[in-house]
């Protein structure tokens, strides 16, 4: 036992040993929380104990010699970036780069969730065979340490200062414009790259000048992007062999896992972060899966920040385009660890992406020495964890954020983490939660009783930034506390005085799952050469009041509708490729040319089977989300095809009165059917949508109307519920019809029970047959 831990022992022991003891007087919480509160400067009480004794139980737990601890931390970009070294996005970072986790653990490593895929990230995707590199960015910029600045290039603070400064600027810069040489973009930085130290200097100019110099990578550099993670990825095609083109790279994982590992590990060196700083979970490109309580399955983590399901998520999966690989070096450190911590983070998009790459919760698990942390968030995230999946009306508290680990990784929390860190709110000003309240932003609440009988013991700290609260009234985690706050759970750790966790209470069941491999998904920069390619083969025509016929669009126009196109379907990782086959271009029509009966909706796109082309009224074009909406609908459409030979609709009449219309529908013979879906497939969406298999004729379906009630076709049906399924807020007649999921069942009334059914069984429809997505299968142990 270390002399500083035996002093600690020692000191502890004299405030704990008599039946009232001083540390009683620091107020409520465990002994743990209360030593944390003392640390983090708590005012001592007075009378139970003298001053000096007070002084040196704050000293010796402030100065607990945490330097050799191996240390590995889990999670995504802000919050881990932000508890390692600060948030390094922000501009105040500058002012304080050298503090977090970073300055007290020497030996820290930083596992990033890399499954990212907007912003900047997104567009980076769209040229490099790589997985997300924003996060791990964030991380390593955040990951700076002075000490090893100073050491590596012989700086003394003020100039390892103005270091940190300088690759602030220089990796945070973006542009939205394409930059016509490399000494115009760092110009356009207003970075000196001359203020760094001299080897430094040139690695960067190397890097900026291989954007320019390396064809594989130019295209990057028409998109918008910030310059940081371009430099990451010239830092990792240093390492790839020249002569193979980002098709070829794409087939050659272990190329792809070597350069990612190396390019990265040469970076970090260079920015004084450490050689193995930080590491990606996985170096095979993977994708994000969100499963709501309704049954709809959607990838991409960036659409499910913006989500607004209303439904809880039931289940989060991975998606990888390959054989999942991880960093060489990543069982080894996490064997050997002495601290395992889960940073705070989005909760779907972070930690739990990371834990079901194979083997790292079970690397985890058997660990068995290491102290193990799960830091809890501070705010509910839209989208994520605004609902909770076993009681959506309630708040979200800590232990639902625990019960989603449970869920969603693969053997439950057994083994992942035994204490759980948290902020007290009791400490927030009123006044600052309540402006985050009229912002719509509710915390996420610490219940303490279920946290336990989850066997985990809860450690409640005031872990935020006080600065922050009253420069500008915003609740985060500061990083020195938070590193404060583990040096002293460390110390009581070792010295045998931490709060161990309670036992767990009896859990029905572990769900075990195989991660999901899907070798049909394409690499990003694949897939979205393939939609380059598919919708530069569709037509662009408009139909206005000179025209009988579509006439193509001047070349200005077509480009620009063809631009919006692809990033329309490269925002939806769910349309599959064959979904292209069944349309063969785009035509705008005027809204005096608009001929289309609206008598049945306000939908202003449709498929027209005759020419194969999808019609737009002009005016949807002139807003974004309108136009999406409108060529997704229209797409959807296209894949019933020529399904319809004939339909009409008859007016029905009982003793000489209309009492409704019949819509009757004359399915096409089956050799003659070019559609995406079978004949069986059709009639099985016939029968959800409540259409009725006649008896009277050969692929004969009708649907009564009573009165002058309204009615959707199936086929504008399909192409709203294609657009309902990929983002719900573009059919909200759609999320209307499915409301009724939400509602208790009663079997008092049977066709409630029906209903309900109906709709469960039409998004399995869609999920399976259209979109061609299985759920894996899950094993109750």
């Amino acid at each position: 036992m270390r002399n500083d831990t035996v002093f600690l022992k020692q000191l502890l022991r004299e405030h704990t040993q008599t039946t009232l003891c001083s540390l009683d007087f620091l107020g409520e919480g465990s002994l743990t929380e209360r030593v944390i509160s003392l640390a983090l400067g708590e005012a001592m009480p007075v009378g139970m104990a003298s001053a000096r004794k007070w002084q040196q139980l704050v000293s010796s737990l402030r100065g607990f010699d945490v330097s050799q601890l191996r240390v590995v931390i889990l999670g995504g970009g802000t919050g881990l970036s932000n508890i390692v070294g600060g948030d390094s996005r922000r501009p105040e970072w500058r002012d304080n780069p050298f503090s977090g986790l970073k300055q007290i653990f020497p030996n820290l490593h930083s596992i990033v969730c890399v499954t990212d895929d907007g912003g900047s990230t997104g567009e980076l995707l769209k040229d490099f065979p790589l997985v997300a590199l924003g996060d791990l960015r964030h991380v390593l910029l955040s990951s700076l340490c002075r000490t090893r600045l100073k050491k590596l290039y012989s700086l003394d603070d003020t100039a390892a200062h103005s270091t940190a400064v300088t690759l602030h600027t220089l990796f945070n810069y973006r542009f939205i414009s394409h930059p016509q040489s490399a000494a115009q973009l760092l110009e356009d930085t207003i970075t000196d790259l001359t203020q760094l130290p001299v080897d430094l200097e040139n690695f960067l100019h190397s890097l900026v000048s291989r954007l320019f110099t390396d064809t594989r990578m130019t295209p990057a550099l028409h998109r918008p992007q910030c310059l940081g993670n371009l430099l990451l990825a010239a830092a990792i095609y240093e390492q790839l062999p020249a002569d193979l083109s980002a098709s070829e790279l794409a087939d050659a994982p272990e190329l792809i896992h070597k350069a990612t590992q190396d390019g990265l590990a040469v970076l970090c060196r260079a920015l004084g972060a450490g050689k193995d700083a930080v590491l990606p979970c996985t170096t095979t490109p993977a994708q994000l899966q969100m499963l709501y309580a309704n049954g709809v399955l959607v990838t991409s983590e960036c659409k499910s920040g913006s989500a607004r399901r209303g439904y809880p998520v039931d289940r989060v999966l991975v998606e990888f385009s390959g054989e999942p690989r991880i960093p060489d070096i990543l069982p080894d450190l996490l064997k050997k660890a002495d601290v395992i911590i889960l940073a705070p983070g989005s909760l779907y998009s972070s930690i739990i992406p990371i834990l079901q790459v194979p083997s790292i919760a079970d690397l985890i698990r058997q660990n068995t020495t290491a102290l193990k942390l799960l830091i809890a968030n501070i705010w509910v995230q839209k989208g994520e964890t605004d609902a909770t999946r076993d009681a959506p009306e309630r708040k979200f508290h800590v232990s639902d954020l625990i019960r989603a680990y449970e869920r969603n990784i693969s053997g439950g929390i057994q083994d992942l983490f035994t204490h759980v860190l948290s902020l007290d709110l009791a400490d927030i000003p009123g006044s600052v939660l309540q402006n985050y309240a009229l912002e719509a932003k509710e915390p996420i609440y610490l219940d303490r009783h279920r946290v336990r009988k989850l066997g985990l013991e809860p450690v409640c700290a005031p872990i935020f930034s006080r600065e922050l609260i009253d420069q500008r009234h915003v609740i985060q985690h500061d990083p020195d506390a938070l590193a404060l706050a583990l040096r002293v759970l460390i110390g009581l750790n070792e010295s045998g005085f931490l709060n161990p966790p309670p036992a767990k209470e009896q859990v029905p069941y572990t769900l075990m799952f195989s991660p999901v491999v899907n070798a049909k998904i394409h690499v990003g920069s694949i897939r979205y050469g393939m939609i380059l390619e598919q919708v530069e083969s569709l037509t662009f025509t408009s139909i206005t009041p000179t025209s009988a016929a579509p006439v193509a669009l001047s070349e200005e126009h077509r480009q620009y509708f063809r631009d919006r196109l692809v990033e329309i379907i490269w925002r939806h990782p769910d349309i599959l490729p064959d979904h292209f086959q069944y349309f063969k271009g785009i035509c705008l029509v005027e809204t005096s040319c608009w001929k289309r009966c609206q008598v049945w909706d306000n939908v202003f796109s449709f498929f027209d089977p005759v020419d194969g082309l999808i019609k737009i009224r002009n005016d949807q074009t002139e807003e974004l989300h309108r136009l999406e909406m409108a060529c997704l609908v229209g797409i959807g459409q296209s894949l019933l095809g020529n399904y319809a030979k004939d339909k009409q609709m008859d007016d029905v009449f009982y003793n000489g009165e209309k009492t409704g219309r019949v819509f009757i529908l004359q399915l096409r013979e089956p050799e003659h059917l070019v559609s995406f879906f079978s004949f069986t497939e059709l009639d099985i969406y016939l029968q959800l949508c409540r259409m009725y298999l006649s008896a009277q004729g050969e692929r004969l379906y009708t649907r009564l109307v009573n009165g002058e009630e309204g009615f959707t076709p199936p086929g504008l049906l399909f192409g709203l519920l294609y657009a309902w399924y990929l983002d719900n807020r573009f059919a909200p007649n759609i999320e209307y019809k499915m409301s009724v999921m939400k509602s208790k069942r009663s079997y008092l009334i049977p066709e409630q029970v029906r209903l309900v059914s109906r709709r469960e069984q039409l998004i399995r429809f869609v999920r399976e047959n259209v979109f061609k997505r299985s759920l894996p299968e899950l094993i109750l142990k």
